[in-house]
């Protein structure tokens, strides 16, 4: 389906695929994929991705208030019992982004960090795997 470290155009994939064009999760309106979307501009909302000790960690949806397990939160968090697919994309600039891999939400954790308003809030923080790991895993 994606090619791993290939830049796409996200304009693109949504055209093909369906989905939020502007939210970092994009579930797909015709296939059983979910697009997870990441970059540094996040980090002025208080998002911050990235690798820990083979964990990818990846800040739930919602710039004010705390974060809660509807749409796309809750379409990460209930993925594998819905059957679809986590597919993590790099934003780059100009519109593209570069395919990172598939992943498994293995769970999530709570954080506390400000909204975009300057108030304390609840974030929710997934941990992805990526799916090779997982399906080795599992075995």
């Amino acid at each position: 389906m994606f090619e791993k470290d290939k830049i796409y155009i996200r304009k693109e994939l949504h055209g093909k695929y369906g989905g939020n064009r502007r939210s970092g999760i994009s579930k797909s309106s015709k296939y059983n994929i979910i697009m997870l979307f990441y970059g540094n501009k996040g980090k002025k909302y208080g998002y911050e991705d990235g690798w820990k000790n083979g964990i990818f960690y990846y800040c739930g949806e919602g710039q004010i208030g705390d974060m809660e397990f509807k749409k796309g939160n809750k379409a990460i968090r209930d993925h594998l019992k819905d059957g679809y697919e986590l597919h993590l994309f790099e934003n780059m600039s100009n519109g593209k982004v570069k395919y990172v891999g598939q992943f498994v939400c293995i769970g999530y954790e709570f954080k506390e960090n400000y909204d975009i308003e300057g108030n304390l809030r609840k974030m929710i923080i997934f941990k992805l795997i990526p799916y090779e790991k997982y399906v080795k895993e599992a075995v």
